[in-house]
């Protein structure tokens, strides 16, 4: 089953500072019918003004995975952690038992990003924050584990769950294939470009909820840039 979810359906919020779609229930948007997919809670799409940001703001018990896709991000902590993510890399913060962070956008452009929330799987344990660079000719034509709970995924960056989130850029005309067990729930949104998910279009930023698929075969309909999220 591929329910296609079309960008322009999203519940969402404008604040100025910030242009915010929802995929699932989030803030002020709920739908029953969307609060989570699997062990997925969050996948925001989200637009954040040149010098603006969420200021410091308190997390615990859920692993936050940013994928920046325009501009850059930049992370600090009640750890002591700061950092600047760029288009195509990835950052995790792993709330644990609890940790403040602020995200801000100090590029003289929107950064755009997907932010995606994934429940852990014991609550507890030390807060903890990490990024990694992900050159995009690494990803070319098939995925790449960019954060990972599961076993055989070490290069990635860890999450406690058992999820991974991974990228692909794709060639138009040309195919990615990614071996999905059927009982699993997968969530996938090109960045860029429209795609067909197992012969199902999907446009630039429209969702697809997935389960009972045996293996994904994504084709880019024209140059793509996708994120997949395959969780318990």
């Amino acid at each position: 089953m591929i329910e296609r979810r079309p960008f322009d359906g999203l519940g969402g919020a404008d604040h100025g500072w910030l242009k915010a779609k929802h995929h699932f229930s989030f803030a002020n948007y709920y739908d029953p019918k969307r609060m989570s997919w699997g062990s997925l809670r969050v996948w925001n799409d989200d637009e954040i003004a040149s010098r603006s940001g969420f200021p410091p703001h308190p997390h615990a018990d859920m692993e936050i995975i940013t994928y920046v896709r325009q501009g850059a991000i930049t992370h600090q902590d009640s750890l002591g952690n700061q950092g600047r993510t760029a288009a195509g890399d990835v950052q995790v913060m792993s709330a644990g038992s609890g940790i403040r962070h602020a995200e801000y956008n100090l590029e003289p452009e929107t950064t755009r990003i997907f932010q995606i929330w994934i429940e852990p799987t014991a609550r507890g344990g030390a807060p903890t924050w990490g990024a990694k660079p992900f050159p995009k000719d690494d990803r070319a034509g098939r995925f790449v584990t960019l954060a990972s709970g599961m076993a055989g995924d070490e290069d990635a960056l860890p999450i406690r769950t058992d999820a991974r989130v991974l990228g692909a850029t794709i060639r138009a005309g040309e195919s990615a294939t990614y071996a999905l067990a059927s009982d699993r729930h997968a969530y996938l949104v090109p960045a860029v470009g429209a795609v067909e998910v197992n012969g199902v279009r999907l446009d630039a930023r429209d969702g697809a909820a997935i389960t009972g698929e045996t293996g994904l075969t994504v084709t880019a309909l024209e140059d793509a840039e996708v994120v997949l999220v395959d969780a318990a």
